[in-house]
């Protein structure tokens, strides 16, 4: 059995883009293998969010994840910050990182350029992510293709040390995951709180219905044909649909006859289906807080034991403490 490590910026609301993007993958994985996921409360400061709105999004991304299945006897879910020992491993992993590897990381530019601060915690991120992996002994990270670097510049780091000091630290594989989603947003770019184009998981369903019917579609006239791939509505009623359907729909839009709004009202019907036993869930994890709050007390004490080990471990090699 794998040890698979995941963590989540709370941002901001989660929508079906980290659904269907990421989140269902996750949580598959944690029925064959070790979960251990966590909010990433530390990595989300490198936007400098206020107290009150840090606090908020952890709980509120804690409910998201509960309500969607994730198995919290089984699974290891706690709060990032809920663990101290992961930034010393940061610090001490961050003197053998090579300045070269992370002005090599295109996720600070790519970042800077989307208008964040260029503040330290953004420049070394890698560094405090790889301490995130390396102090649970994780064996697999699922991501998505584009994010291959992040899981390359752990390994390098916990290579570095390993030669310095001795086989301590785990060496993690990245975990690709092939059918990652890319959602479309509202106006037919990638869904993205940057764009400001989301469909929110957990907002009402009158709110979803509203959005989806906004979808920017293209002039095409009701009776002519249509590509159902080049399609941001049909892109969603993939996500939704079942496999008899979708076909059905697919020769609906070669046939020419149905209208952008026909399709639209569906793929809400659907949307709103799909999530609403999950709304129903977190509805109730709204007025029992408290039980979410032990649910990530609980998660960050076996998280803690786990880093403890890693961090005496890597006390001893490098001569820190007695």
């Amino acid at each position: 059995m794998a040890r698979v490590l995941s963590g989540i910026q709370p941002s901001g609301r989660l929508h079906i883009g980290n659904y269907f993007g990421a989140m269902r993958q996750h949580l598959a994985l944690q029925a064959q293998n070790e979960g251990f996921y966590f909010i990433a409360d530390y990595h989300a400061m490198t936007s400098n969010p206020s107290a009150e709105d840090l606090r908020r999004r952890s709980l509120e991304v804690a409910m998201d994840y509960i309500a969607l299945g994730l198995d919290t006897e089984k699974t290891v879910f706690w709060r990032q910050s809920d663990v101290p020992e992961v930034t010393e491993l940061t610090w001490i992993l961050s003197c053998i990182t090579p300045m070269g590897l992370l002005q090599r990381c295109t996720s600070y530019k790519d970042k800077v350029a989307q208008g964040l601060s260029p503040n330290h915690g953004l420049f070394a991120y890698p560094v405090l992510q790889a301490a995130d992996i390396l102090a649970y002994h994780s064996n697999l990270v699922p991501v998505g293709a584009d994010q291959k670097q992040h899981i390359e510049v752990t390994r390098d780091i916990a290579q570095r040390f390993n030669n310095e000091y001795g086989p301590i630290l785990t060496i993690p594989e990245d975990y690709i995951l092939e059918d990652v989603a890319v959602v479309p947003g509202l106006d037919g770019r990638k869904m993205s709180k940057s764009y400001d184009n989301t469909i929110e998981i957990f907002e009402p369903e009158s709110s979803v219905k509203k959005k989806i019917m906004r979808i920017q579609t293209d002039s095409t006239p009701v009776e002519d044909p249509k590509d159902p791939q080049r399609c941001g509505v049909f892109a969603l009623l993939k996500l939704v649909a079942e496999p008899d359907e979708i076909k059905e729909w697919e020769g609906k839009y070669r046939a020419g006859g149905v209208g952008y709004g026909t399709v639209k009202k569906r793929v809400a019907e659907l949307m709103c289906a799909y999530f609403r036993p999950y709304r129903d869930k977190r509805a109730a994890l709204e007025k029992d807080l408290d039980a979410v709050r032990d649910v990530l007390a609980r998660g960050a004490a076996r998280a803690r034991a786990v880093a403890r080990q890693t961090l005496d471990a890597v006390r001893r090699a490098t001569g820190l403490g007695d």
